[in-house]
């Protein structure tokens, strides 16, 4: 059975074809800056052998549709092509940000999904109708496939009550379903299960604190293989410092800049979603040039790292609670794979709760998954690498096997 896993962002498509027989990568890509005049997309082909076959494209004006068409076109080659034609492919999983309440579990996509999807999007405008134009054209261009949803939001349907719900008045709940969501679900839910498989204990007898640290970051708390605490809220700025995103502030700080600043709504979700964070802090978002700028001395790239660290132990320190067992501290993400800088401030002088870092373990980059904590620590801390596409791919499988 070969699958593709399709994550469609506003201006991008990422994407990867698997055999799932033994779930191998048959193919790889991405199609970015879509409706601009340098869109381009990259794609690899792999052959059985290891070696791999990339072509990059560059084509003005390059948009979700002709993207889509350019893809399933170097998937099917005569020459460089991975499949026969599109029929090769049984489904097409669909990542999609916001599910609301609507969505626990994957759904195989018909009208009816199609129209929650969109009754959605007021919470999360700019991915959720991202995610719909990728359904919609992936459904003219493999027209055989099965159309599968998979949601960001879902594995963070198992947060109980009081985790949830904000202290606002009721009734905007009841209307308005404003409550805690989270996202990332994808990736934790893989984070989790991979870690399972390396301790050899079934992840259901497991109790986690996953941290997703990349360009949007966020921590979940994980109880007998289910989310019970999330960092990110009704949309993704909540919580962890980002790259471009704030997190957690005083909620009164937008009423302040709209009353003395005379600033606009989309003025101020401009500055908290795209130009706070790591870049609001020293005028960088990527983590490797703040930490290059730290290590040269820059006073507001050191602030920079000491926020965004403080931030994460804090949030393990309060999902230390949450749970009050913590059988492994899980790293993953752009930021959580490769810092290893930023993991050893984000564990410094939490020996307490039985959270140590082993310096030389630490540093080796080499193995994934792998332990870097000493052997004899209470709490285990993990790098695991997160495959998101590979888990929109099992879910499908999952789903239309059903």
């Amino acid at each position: 059975m070969k699958i593709l896993a399709i994550n469609t962002g506003s201006s991008s498509i990422k994407y990867q074809l698997f055999d799932m027989a033994d779930e191998t990568v048959l193919a790889t890509g991405m199609a970015e800056r879509l409706d601009s005049d340098a869109g381009t997309l990259s794609h690899t082909a792999m052959a059985a052998d290891g070696t791999r076959d990339t072509i990059e494209i560059r084509e003005k004006h390059l948009d979700h549709a002709r993207g889509l068409v350019r893809i399933a076109a170097l998937l099917t080659d005569e020459t460089r092509g991975v499949i026969r034609d599109t029929s090769d492919i049984a489904a097409v999983g669909h990542r999609v940000v916001h599910g609301g309440e609507a969505f626990q579990y994957p759904r195989i996509i018909d009208q009816s999904v199609i129209n929650d999807i969109e009754k959605n999007t007021p919470l999360a405008p700019l991915h959720n109708r991202a995610n719909l134009t990728g359904i919609r054209v992936a459904d003219s261009v493999f027209p055989t496939a099965t159309q599968v949803a998979v949601f960001d939001t879902a594995f963070h349907q198992t947060l109980p009550r009081q985790a949830y719900m904000y202290a606002l008045p009721h009734d905007l709940y009841d209307t308005h379903r404003i409550r805690r969501y989270g996202f990332h679900g994808t990736s934790h839910a893989c984070v989790a299960g991979k870690a399972a498989d390396f301790l050899n204990i079934p992840l259901e007898q497991l109790n986690l604190i996953t941290l997703h640290l990349g360009n949007g970051a966020s921590a979940t708390a994980i109880r007998n293989g289910r989310s019970v605490d999330t960092s990110m809220g009704l949309t993704p700025l909540e919580g962890l410092v980002m790259g471009t995103r704030s997190g957690d502030m005083d909620p009164a700080v937008p009423f302040f800049l709209s009353r003395h600043l005379n600033l606009s709504l989309d003025e101020i979700d401009a500055i908290f979603n795209r130009q706070s964070g790591l870049k609001g802090l020293c005028g960088e978002n990527d983590m490797r040039t703040v930490l290059t700028k730290a290590a040269a001395g820059d006073d507001h790239a050191r602030l920079a790292l000491d926020v965004y660290t403080y931030r994460v132990k804090k949030y393990i320190g309060a999902y230390t609670a949450v749970l009050g067992r913590v059988d492994a501290l899980v790293f993953t993400g752009g930021i959580g794979e490769n810092a290893s800088d930023v993991r050893e401030r984000c564990c410094r002088g939490l020996a307490g709760l039985g959270i140590v870092i082993d310096p030389v373990r630490n540093k080796d980059q080499k193995t994934l998954p792998r332990r870097i904590s000493p052997r004899n620590t209470s709490v285990k801390v993990l790098v695991v690498t997160t495959d998101e596409e590979l888990e929109i791919a099992r879910q499908t499988r999952k789903k239309i096997l059903e």
